[in-house]
């Protein structure tokens, strides 16, 4: 029975995260707007998880995690992918108005985010081959790893914030990442995973309940710029009957 629990759990730990996005892409399709989603989110999940392939490599823990990385890649590549090509006209992209270092992550198509993937790739597998002897090296990559998942729910965090509304963002991924992170961290330490996955799940799981706090006292009313958007698009119709 309890052997069975065990499997079960495992299973559960490695499609059940990548589905949460499901219906995040779902509704961001049938919209055809990404406004009030953070496409940060997917950068730091596609970071993360393939640094985690590399820390697997040197320190082999369950295989459940490692296909876990492997599924949220491939959904992560979709739904990055469906964001850019929904994105707002007002998005920092479409304005050219981004304020980051090289435009990082607010780039104008998906080509150059794959090609600033593949060049990751590239860079960590070049440097565990140089360094993946050494355990300090690898202890390092597992909390880059882990540190980086743990930062995933800041970037919606702050959009939130900026918005004062989680327009945009489906209650279905909040309760995926409050519930999810839930039981992985209950896992992590029954399963007496690495340190890095116990310290880094608490702090997520930490950062999910202030976003839980937002949902209660902002609510998911349209904030001023889809209110804006609305208004221009009446308007080209009203100019199209004249």
């Amino acid at each position: 029975m309890v052997s069975w629990l065990s499997s079960l759990a495992s299973i559960g730990m490695a499609i059940g995260p990548p589905l949460v996005y499901a219906d995040q892409a779902y509704s961001i399709v049938k919209k055809r707007d990404s406004t009030g989603f953070s496409h940060d989110v997917c950068a730091i999940l596609l970071l993360a998880n393939i640094t985690r392939c590399f820390f697997w490599l040197g320190n082999h823990f369950e295989l459940a995690l490692l296909v876990q990385s492997i599924l949220m890649i491939l959904a992560q590549l979709a739904l990055l992918y469906i964001c850019i090509r929904f994105r707002s006209r007002l998005s920092p992209e479409n304005l050219g108005a981004s304020t980051r270092p090289f435009s990082f992550w607010q780039w104008s198509t998906y080509t150059q985010y794959v090609e600033f993937l593949a060049a990751f790739i590239l860079c960590q597998a070049i440097l565990f081959l140089i360094l993946g002897r050494s355990d300090l090296f690898i202890s390092a990559l597992g909390f880059v790893a882990l540190g980086l998942e743990s930062t995933l729910p800041i970037p919606q965090l702050i959009s939130n914030y900026k918005q004062r509304s989680l327009y945009g963002f489906r209650m279905s991924t909040l309760i995926g990442w409050f519930g999810g992170d839930s039981f992985k961290t209950v896992y992590f330490f029954l399963q007496d995973s690495p340190l890095q996955f116990k310290v880094c799940a608490i702090f997520q799981l930490s950062v999910d309940c202030a976003i839980v706090l937002q949902r209660v006292w902002y609510g998911n009313a349209a904030p001023a710029t889809v209110l804006m958007e609305d208004e221009d698009v009446e308007q080209a119709l009203a100019l199209g009957e004249e």
